[in-house]
């Protein structure tokens, strides 16, 4: 279930502190898991996977085998913080709340262990790896194996759920990235204050 791949993409960003994130894409049936670490600028692929259950198995059965997978995932990685998507669309009132209780779920692996989760639009996470927001699943799992430098494109719910952890480590970059732009503008303004 766990893949492991000490693939390494050079990111443009500075050096800093190593953050590990564990990105969910919920289903009933799939659960799609990956683990995306950040250490120096470089995106580094941890692990990718599915947690799944036959559709012959009781919803309980299927919630709580979605539990124990992820805390599985939890343990082995150790995340800073989970990224899931935020909004989420069903055909029907059926699958959405299946749907909705597969991501509550995952929302409880994450309070249990101590994890905040962050939680990204379809489209803002489809912008931060394909740079498309209206991008197709082909066009993801092809962006997130390229960017990951994986030697094949992941499962549609693995590749969904690495691109929800990419995309909270670009948006980490960007807040990083402002913090410092603004922490320079004030030590000019000081510099050129006058006495």
């Amino acid at each position: 279930m766990i893949r492991q791949s000490a693939n390494v993409v050079r990111a443009a960003a500075s050096a800093g502190a190593t953050h590990r994130i564990l990105g969910v894409d919920p289903g009933s049936l799939i659960t799609g898991w990956g683990v995306v670490e950040l250490t120096d600028g470089a995106l580094l692929h941890l692990g990718h996977g599915a947690i799944e259950s036959p559709s012959n198995q009781g919803q309980s059965n299927r919630l709580s085998r979605i539990y124990q997978g992820l805390e599985e995932v939890l343990r082995r990685y150790e995340p800073q913080a989970m990224s899931v998507e935020k909004v989420f669309f069903a055909q029907n009132a059926q699958s959405a709340l299946k749907l909705g209780q597969a991501r509550g779920v995952a929302l409880l692996a994450a309070a249990r262990n101590g994890i905040p989760v962050h939680e990204y639009a379809s489209t803002e996470i489809k912008m931060a790896v394909v740079g498309y927001g209206r991008a197709g699943k082909e066009q993801v799992q092809t962006m997130v194996a390229s960017l990951l430098k994986l030697s094949s494109d992941p499962s549609n719910d693995a590749a969904d759920a690495l691109a929800a952890a990419i995309c909270h480590l670009h948006q980490h970059l960007f807040q990083a990235r402002v913090g410092t732009m603004a922490r320079g503008s004030r030590r000019e303004a000081k510099r050129w204050r006058l006495p």
